[in-house]
């Protein structure tokens, strides 16, 4: 399993993550920053386990950020 991490309070709103991987972001209508979908929270820090079918598209998600605030580990 791979684990998604996103800096939520760094992200800009570009929507980058949502136009490349919509089954997992969602952007918010609130402050208009990204949000992981179905992932766990502490504090500003968001975290998910996703599976291997994901991984590829996910680096290149985490590549396109421009402001690089989401992780693969």
């Amino acid at each position: 399993m791979t684990k998604l991490i996103h800096y939520r309070n760094k992200c800009i709103g570009c929507g980058i993550c949502y136009e490349h991987q919509p089954e997992l972001w969602r952007m918010s209508g609130k402050d208009g920053k990204a949000t992981l979908l179905h992932s766990t929270a502490k504090k500003d820090v968001f975290v998910l386990q996703v599976s291997n079918l994901y991984k590829i598209k996910t680096q290149e998600v985490a590549g396109a950020c421009p402001v690089k605030i989401i992780k693969i580990v």
